[in-house]
């Protein structure tokens, strides 16, 4: 009854040896794939432009740690976050009032092209003429066209 447990202890033990020389003879064997790369002319060349650069890696590691950092605790602080958000408020808000206006204006311009009935007459023109804004819009359109017309010729 002793006996074979006793076996059944050596055959684990060969088994762990057998396991112990395999990953063993893997080493080995990755270790030796390693000094073949490590004798090939172009890696030695290459690692010793790595050794000679290494202080400026170093530096360029430690630059890049550091704006790391910043960027993170920036990126994570609740009063900058709240900052960004006011001052990019502040920025936009007159570009949508401006968008807002405009567009406001063109539906209610719309609305009355619908509403008014009649045609524009050769005096009502000339009386438009003499608003600023239309002289403005005018003056605009046409240096519009402008532009356009010499993308054109030079596209071309």
């Amino acid at each position: 009854m002793d006996f074979y447990p006793r076996v059944k202890e050596d055959v684990r033990v060969m088994s762990e040896n057998q396991q112990e020389v395999a990953v063993t003879q893997e080493a080995t064997q990755e270790t030796r794939d390693v000094l073949d790369q490590l004798m090939k002319p172009e890696v030695q060349q290459s690692l010793t432009v790595l050794v000679e650069n290494l202080p400026k890696l170093t530096e360029m590691v430690t630059v890049m740690t550091n704006a790391y950092d910043v960027a993170k605790s920036l990126a994570t602080d609740p009063v900058f976050i709240g900052d960004m958000k006011s001052s990019m408020g502040e920025f936009v808000k007159p570009v949508t009032e401006s968008a807002k206006g405009l567009a406001s204006a063109a539906i209610e311009a719309g609305d009355r092209v619908q509403t008014e009935s009649g045609s524009v007459g050769l005096f009502a023109l000339l009386k438009m003429l003499k608003d600023p804004n239309v002289q403005k819009t005018l003056r605009f359109s046409q240096a519009f066209l402008e532009i356009l017309n010499e993308r054109q010729r030079e596209s071309k």
